[in-house]
């Protein structure tokens, strides 16, 4: 193949902070979309009924524990081919990206089966009751059928992230968003010729839009980019190809799993409090997710930049990109719990018309935004040592947080003070976790200053015949 067809090591020129904001900003575009998603279907969902958004807000925590799942095998993927594309071994970056794709299939094939098979079970645990058994099924029957549509894609476009092309996943994305846009309140009300599907009409439009976004992802690898190969590869080949990947997906995805888990744990807890509060804790986490886009684009650049500087033994860019990500998790949490803690009744009002949804609801746009710059230290942390082939010290920030701090502090917080008492129990845990996160971050960039050399070369190229 032609040098002219290989992916670029884009990452590794240029000046840092600018470079970094350009792919996050168009990184900013795509997660906007991801976050329009979930923000269009609470939104028109609220519009049927109290007990129709507490339904979907039980579902928050499953579908975003598969999400992650994908999340994981996508930084992953991300990591070891952005390493393989600045160390310039293209035929290493192909092989990783179709074993990577391949086992993101297989994966999905068991788990969509197991969450199918599950769903009264792992939903009662959760502390539904019978009717909201009724309309969770409507939704999540069909979600877990097309789940390969929201999660293959995820995987593909991390890859192209690799490369340093943020722009064309992104954008695809945001056409994904415009329809689930359109085809929503189509399918949910049955305006037109359409059938009023309600919840299964969410599900429907959500799957349809992620469909745009599975095609396009393999057509740009596949054709354009030319990062996947149809020689079919050796046991010892897909053997060291998962290994590379498990070894930095799992750690990954165990502790993006323990997001939605630990919001399981919390939305089981607040259902002692009715299904008003169960209601107000999903408006309050999805307006909370589109607060933080900005760290979580510059996040998702992280991981594949100092993938690439690593292979290409740049050590000063990625003590540039570790500075300036602590500037920015400050100056975005800050402006961040600014702007909701001014406006947290009206956004609140936006999508439920219940007056003690609306009130519960600010109450925690009024109390968790304080934190903000804790949680921002901790996303771009985790996404800085994942980018150094490090999994497990990204896994601890997402442990001390989660596991160390928020259920003990959510638990004692609704012992001492109630429903308010969890919301400042999750600010505590992302302050305290975030403080951790500042000082083991600080330590890694004062270690570099000591290795001129902070990568060794990939075991899995060795295996790959040149």
């Amino acid at each position: 193949m032609s040098t002219a067809a290989r992916p670029r090591a884009r990452m590794t020129e240029g000046p840092v902070e600018s470079t970094l904001l350009r792919m996050a900003g168009s990184m900013l575009i795509g997660i906007i979309s991801i976050v329009l998603f979930n923000v269009v279907d609470t939104f028109y969902i609220g519009q049927l009924g109290t007990i129709e958004l507490a339904s979907i807000s039980f579902t928050f925590p499953i579908t975003m524990l598969v999400i992650s799942l994908a999340m994981g095998l996508s930084v992953g993927t991300s990591a070891i081919v952005s390493r393989a594309i600045g160390a310039g071994n293209h035929q290493h970056v192909q092989r990783l990206t179709t074993d990577c794709l391949a086992l993101a299939m297989a994966l999905v094939a068991l788990v969509s089966l197991l969450g199918y098979l599950t769903i009264d079970p792992i939903f009662q645990l959760l502390g539904a009751n019978a009717e909201q058994l009724g309309y969770i099924h409507q939704y999540m029957g069909i979600w877990y059928l097309g789940m390969g549509l929201v999660v293959i894609p995820m995987v593909g476009n991390s890859a192209i992230r690799a490369t340093g092309d943020t722009k064309t996943p992104s954008r695809v994305m945001m056409l994904a968003a415009l329809l689930n846009v359109v085809l929503d309140p189509l399918l949910i009300f049955g305006i037109g010729p359409f059938p009023r599907l309600e919840l299964q009409g969410a599900a429907i439009a959500t799957l349809i839009s992620y469909s745009v976004t599975f095609l396009f992802a393999l057509w740009v690898l596949g054709r354009r980019e030319k990062m996947l190969t149809r020689q079919r590869p050796t046991i010892l080949n897909l053997k060291n190809s998962w290994l590379a990947l498990i070894r930095l997906a799992l750690p990954a995805a165990a502790t993006n799993m323990l997001a939605p888990m630990t919001a399981g744990v919390i939305t089981h807890l607040i259902a002692d409090y009715g299904p008003q509060a169960v209601a107000a804790y999903g408006i309050g986490t999805r307006v909370e997710s589109l607060a933080m886009i900005g760290v979580l684009a510059l996040s998702s650049v992280l991981t594949p930049f100092i993938g690439q500087n690593s292979g290409a033994e740049k050590t000063d860019r990625i003590r540039q990109s570790i500075s300036f990500s602590l500037r920015f998790a400050i100056l975005w949490g800050i402006a961040a719990c600014l702007l909701l803690i001014s406006t947290a009744t009206a956004i609140a009002s936006l999508f439920a018309d219940d007056a003690t949804t609306i009130e519960l609801a600010t109450s925690y746009l009024w109390i968790v935004p304080f934190s903000y710059i804790g949680f921002g230290l901790i996303t771009l942390g985790s996404a800085t040592f994942n980018g150094f082939h490090q999994p497990q010290q990204a896994a601890k920030l997402v442990l001390i947080r989660l596991c160390l701090l928020t259920l003990p502090l959510t638990y004692s917080g609704s012992f001492l003070w109630g429903l308010e008492g969890i919301f400042i129990g999750i600010a505590a845990a992302n302050l305290i976790a975030g403080g951790y996160s500042l000082y083991a971050l600080m330590r890694k960039k004062a270690s570099l200053n000591k290795k001129p050399r902070i990568n060794k070369p990939l075991k899995e190229q060795r295996s790959i015949p040149r």
